[in-house]
């Protein structure tokens, strides 16, 4: 297979950075099988130039893909808002029909995020996403017009297959743009605005609950009208901005698109824009590793999913006044947001991932065993109040570093699009759990599915410290073997195709 010509009529000339060879042990055999390593690291240019060239994707690209996900966000977890506004009662649900009409978008999600992401990759990411977005604020706006079980039921349905692709293709069109070390925050930020539009969902469903209008006849309709409208109109103008790629970016001159080339070739990927190829992508597949990124995100699942569909419901126990309620849970998302970007620079800065995904099951998981522990909880309100907050600091941050950890161990595109949209689908699946333990009969405290939400963050937080350690453990067996003192960032992606096969390779930890 050939590799995509970069950009042509670039003048720029990579500057060499002696400081990259500064780990190479000088060994006589290492030096003759492995020299190349240090020397192709270092073909990297001046930082000024990728710091100048990454401030031009920064506020280019990262504003709109916020924004693109704040809607999907608000889309997707409006249904917890409405049903405090009396939705259930409204559309004279019967008992169990509410936890049906949540747990039904998940199984779409998870049988529609692979084909439509891989769908994504042939026609590009930024043509996919603005047909999904327009696609879920359709549904999001039918939901207004609906008038009984079987209708929101549909809908919901639609709606999780067409947001199933999303999030697996914002990560993989970012993978395109940025190096592997400075992924985590991007993503942050743009993750960031699902906490916020949690924290905003809140507010807007305050205010427009208040609205007295004769043209619908219950409050919540308005909720679905406003997010749907605002997503769609969105959605048109996305289609004709986003860039299909750094190589045909209108804001770049031909300079920065080879410099652009360069950075993900040596960084990010071994093919950069190789076609898609399904057989070879499947074999991400074989690697033992899969399997421990997927635990992972099936443990994530349960307490991500919890906070986000049954926050409401969480506070509710706390303040009783309904109206309050939405107004309450702005607090937990807007610190869980700040949460995330924390870790994710501290990420980035370091270099390493599982600790922090580890520190974020802790968090999770202390803050759901709190809160099972109180029983007097007008008593103990602040207590209770303050283990919300550990709740979304815990589940904001291990979602997108996850994500980050294995894109940055797979260099093979198709492998690594293959891989998250697989394992995102899967967290967003225990969407399925959570909205069948949180039932009626156990409110207000919930004690079942809070025990339950917490064990799968103690799991989780096992799997990835073993998994970490693995990888840690590896490296030094690597580096032993071939007389070189290597990391991940010393050794070019481009190399990488086969992964760990190569002897080369070393994890990104």
């Amino acid at each position: 297979m050939t590799e995509p010509v970069p950009p042509s009529g670039s003048k720029h000339q990579p500057v060499i950075n002696d400081a990259a060879s500064c780990n190479k042990k000088s060994t006589g055999d290492a030096e003759s099988s492995h020299g190349n390593i240090a020397q192709e690291t270092a073909v990297v240019v001046d930082s000024a130039a990728e710091r100048a060239l990454c401030r031009k994707f920064d506020f280019r690209l990262l504003p709109v893909l916020a924004l693109m996900y704040l809607f999907n966000a608000l889309d997707k977890g409006n249904l917890g808002n409405a049903q405090t506004a009396g939705l259930s009662k409204d559309l004279n649900f019967k008992s169990g029909q509410y936890n049906l009409i949540v747990g039904i978008f998940f199984v779409p999600y998870v049988v529609f995020a692979p084909p439509l992401a891989l769908l994504g990759k042939k026609i590009g990411p930024s043509r996919m996403l603005p047909i999904l977005m327009f696609s879920f604020g359709s549904f999001t706006l039918l939901t207004a017009a609906t008038h009984n079980f079987s209708g929101i039921f549909a809908l919901r349905f639609f709606l999780g297959a067409v947001e199933s692709a999303f999030f697996p293709l914002v990560i993989f069109y970012l993978t395109t743009f940025y190096r592997r070390s400075e992924l985590a925050r991007r993503l942050a930020i743009f993750y960031a605005a699902s906490n916020i539009a949690n924290a905003f969902s809140g507010l807007l469903a305050f205010g427009v609950f208040q609205i007295k209008s004769n043209l619908v006849d219950h409050p919540w309709r308005w909720l679905f009208i406003i997010e749907g409208t605002l997503t769609v109109l969105f959605a048109i103008f996305v289609f004709f901005y986003l860039p299909k790629s750094a190589a045909e970016a209108r804001f770049l001159n031909e300079e920065e698109k080879a410099l652009a080339y360069h950075r993900i070739q040596v960084d990010s990927s071994s093919i950069v824009n190789e076609a898609f190829n399904l057989k070879e992508s499947l074999q991400i597949f074989k690697r033992p590793s899969t399997y421990g990124f997927l635990l992972i995100e099936i443990a994530l699942g349960v307490p991500i999913q919890s906070v986000a569909l049954f926050l409401p419901q969480i506070v509710q126990r706390i303040v009783k006044d309904t109206v309050k309620v939405n107004l309450y849970t702005v607090a937990p998302n807007i610190t869980g947001a700040v949460t995330l970007l924390i870790l994710a620079f501290s990420s980035d800065l370091l270099r390493i991932r599982f600790p922090f995904i580890c520190l974020g099951f802790a968090l999770s998981f202390t803050g759901f065993i709190i809160y099972a522990a109180i029983d007097d909880v007008q008593r103990q309100r602040q207590l209770a109040y303050y283990s919300t907050f550990m709740m979304t600091w815990g589940t904001s941050a291990p979602s997108v570093l996850l994500s980050t950890w294995y894109n940055n161990n797979v260099a093979h595109e198709g492998q690594r699009l293959t891989l998250t949209s697989v394992g995102v689908p899967l967290a967003n699946l225990m969407g399925l759990v959570s909205s069948n333990v949180f039932r009626e009969q156990d409110k207000p405290k919930y004690e079942p599915a809070i025990i339950t939400t917490a064990s799968y963050g103690g799991f989780g937080f096992i799997v990835a410290a073993c998994l970490g350690f693995y990888m840690m453990f590896d490296n030094k067996r690597r580096n032993r073997r071939q007389g070189v003192n290597l990391s991940a960032r010393d050794v070019p992606t481009s190399r990488l195709r086969d992964g760990p096969k190569v002897d080369d390779f070393r994890w990104f930890l």
